[in-house]
């Protein structure tokens, strides 16, 4: 008995009544180090922009906005329209290869020895 009225006085010791406001700026009195230095390291005017960026062409960005002004319904029409021209150039692929195949066109040249 004695050992569990052991176990229930440290639990009871452990308590604690405290309580973290997440809204208060005591929990964070003073900026994070670097921070700042990381957000404005990439806004300056004149700065060369990153790898991945100096990449991208206009016509990309152009692409890439008209794409996120969609809304998910025209985004999976557009979505809709890539698959059925995937498929027909798909199609169209395999009807020349079979007009190559019998025209001869594709026919390996013969081993020189």
């Amino acid at each position: 008995m004695s050992n569990s009225n052991n176990s229930a006085d440290l639990d009871q010791s452990l308590l604690s009544f405290e309580r973290l406001d997440r809204a208060s700026p005591d929990l964070w009195p003073e900026q994070i180090p670097g921070v700042s230095d990381f957000v404005g390291s990439g806004n300056t005017p004149g700065s060369t922009p990153p790898k991945w960026q100096a990449e991208i062409e206009k016509n990309d960005v152009d692409m890439l906005q008209e794409l996120s002004s969609l809304t998910a319904s025209q985004l999976m029409e557009k979505v809709r329209g890539l698959q059925t021209l995937a498929y027909q150039l798909g199609w169209e692929e395999a009807r020349e290869m079979t007009r190559g195949k019998f025209l001869n066109i594709l026919e390996k040249p013969p081993r020189r020895l």
